[in-house]
């Protein structure tokens, strides 16, 4: 019996590795139809691209494989939401370079940043100023998502705002919120007054149209509640909230799923997560939340900088009437 338990771990590993191989480089399209009340008319069936967590993977020399997909779907707005550096330092940017390059619909294309992200700003002799890598992301055609973007569509209006800014209240003057990382700059009076200037731009929108919140970090349902327990932040009134940073889990098993995702805000650390709340579509207090599997990997965890049984990627999301 203890033979025969170790033939079959033998064969099932010698089958699993070149799986395995084979699956982290190949990208899958995830369809997702997701209804909108009071949805305008004019914005039945637009169409969301998201790529999130690339992590300086490639698919294809200079992502060929990944443009040609991209290139072939047919989208009204793109959204990168995060990590497609695989460190706040690293200087590899060809990846994410060569694939906004190679995009050619970027009519509407927005950029927030992920916490392997380089910092989206720099203090220059008292001024801040754009980083060199929001300079060279924008000079591409994905602008970075600083307050609120309104896109308009066949006359009908679609705001588009920066989750972590938009709980906060101008009111009471600058803070960092919870779960963003915290630039070094934050603290200088540069950013503060730019800063609270973005604040007061996501104040003064109407409420026209729909709302849609773009974040790395999913908002889990502990950290809604958090804020909503509290006066000092205010949970708006969202459409959808689109984020990544989970990677689906990056190690599934069958019949488990995730084993673990990066969430400060579950009890168990995000340890045995809730398998609804990993990766897709789900709704909390009212809210719906959008949150993409992604692209690449991370290697927080020693030797597991892979995906197991967990395909790259892409997602399309179609707005339709609820």
């Amino acid at each position: 019996m203890i033979l025969l338990f170790m033939i079959a771990t033998t064969l099932l590993i010698i089958l699993v590795i070149p799986y395995t191989i084979w699956d982290n480089k190949r990208v899958k399209i995830v369809n997702e139809a997701i209804a909108v009340e009071g949805l305008p008319d004019a914005l039945q069936g637009f169409k969301i691209l998201q790529v999130s967590d690339l992590h300086e993977k490639t698919f294809g020399k200079n992502q060929e494989k990944l443009i040609s997909t991209i290139n072939s779907l047919d989208y009204d707005l793109i959204l990168f939401t995060g990590d497609m550096m695989d460190g706040v330092n690293s200087e590899n940017t060809a990846p994410f370079f060569n694939l906004i390059d190679g995009i050619n619909n970027k009519q509407h294309a927005y950029y927030v940043a992920g916490n392997t992200d380089p910092a989206n700003y720099d203090i220059e002799e008292g001024t801040l100023v754009k980083s060199h890598f929001i300079q060279e992301t924008e000079k591409r055609g994905v602008k970075l998502l600083e307050s609120i973007e309104v896109i308009e569509h066949q006359g009908e209006q679609l705001n588009l705002l920066d989750f972590e800014l938009s709980i906060l209240k101008p009111e009471n003057g600058f803070v960092v919120a919870n779960g963003r990382v915290k630039p070094k700059y934050s603290k200088t009076e540069p950013y503060i007054q730019y800063h609270n200037q973005l604040l007061q731009e996501i104040n003064q929108m109407n409420d026209e149209g729909i709302t849609i919140a773009l974040n790395h970090y999913p908002v889990s349902d502990p950290r809604i509640d958090q804020i909503n327990k509290t006066s000092y932040y205010n949970f708006g009134e969202y459409d959808l909230i689109i984020a990544g940073h989970y990677h689906g889990g990056q190690i599934r098993l069958p019949f488990l799923g995730a084993l673990f995702i990066p969430e400060p805000f579950y009890e168990n650390g995000g340890f045995m997560p809730p398998r609804n709340r990993v990766k897709g579509l789900w709704e909390y207090r009212g809210t719906k939340q959008y949150v993409s599997a992604g692209l690449g990997s991370s290697d927080a965890i020693n030797l597991l900088n892979f995906r197991l049984l967990n395909t790259p990627e892409i997602n399309r999301i179609t707005l339709k009437k609820d």
